[in-house]
């Protein structure tokens, strides 16, 4: 295995652990799993290290890895998501009023994987829609397609 190809791995991980952690939480809803989650991501990205052909795309190959990781997590598990005390304690009544985030963070969470995928990372990520074709290994046009649509639905949702 290239040692300057682990170091890199290592940094970008390192330098990048925050927004992991977001991406994986944003699917899962739990600390815990999304920890899990993003360990796993870094395990097969370090199995998988040659087969990365181009160092340049390390940020795209590991959110593809990251992504798939979370996804076969959520279908492993195929339980209902409790809500976490960190998350309930965000509605104390001292707090600041968050309302208007929940019916976003819900609607999403009821888009399919493919599509909720493409929001969280063109708008929470804000990558360009040729990155996340990239992360995603889709045709531009059909993340085009499929940004749309996950917005008119997420518009309706919310709207209702």
């Amino acid at each position: 295995m290239n040692s300057s190809l682990e170091k890199k791995l290592e940094n970008y991980v390192v330098e990048n652990k925050e927004k992991h952690y977001r991406i994986a939480y944003s699917y899962v809803k739990n600390v815990d799993d999304a920890l899990d989650i993003v360990q796993e991501a870094i395990f097969k990205a370090i199995v998988s290290l040659d087969n990365l052909k181009n160092p340049e795309y390390i940020r795209t190959w590991f959110y593809r890895i990251l992504i798939n990781s979370a996804i076969d997590f959520i279908r492993k598990q195929k339980k209902i998501v409790v809500v976490d005390d960190e998350f309930i304690s965000s509605f104390d009544c001292g707090t600041v009023d968050k309302y208007k985030d929940v019916d976003l963070y819900r609607a999403l969470d009821e888009l399919p994987d493919n599509y909720r995928s493409i929001i969280i990372l063109r708008f929470f990520e804000d990558l360009k829609i040729e990155e996340v074709a990239e992360i995603l290994d889709e045709n531009v046009n059909t993340v085009k397609t499929r940004l749309y649509k996950s917005l008119e639905k997420l518009r309706i949702k919310i709207n209702e």
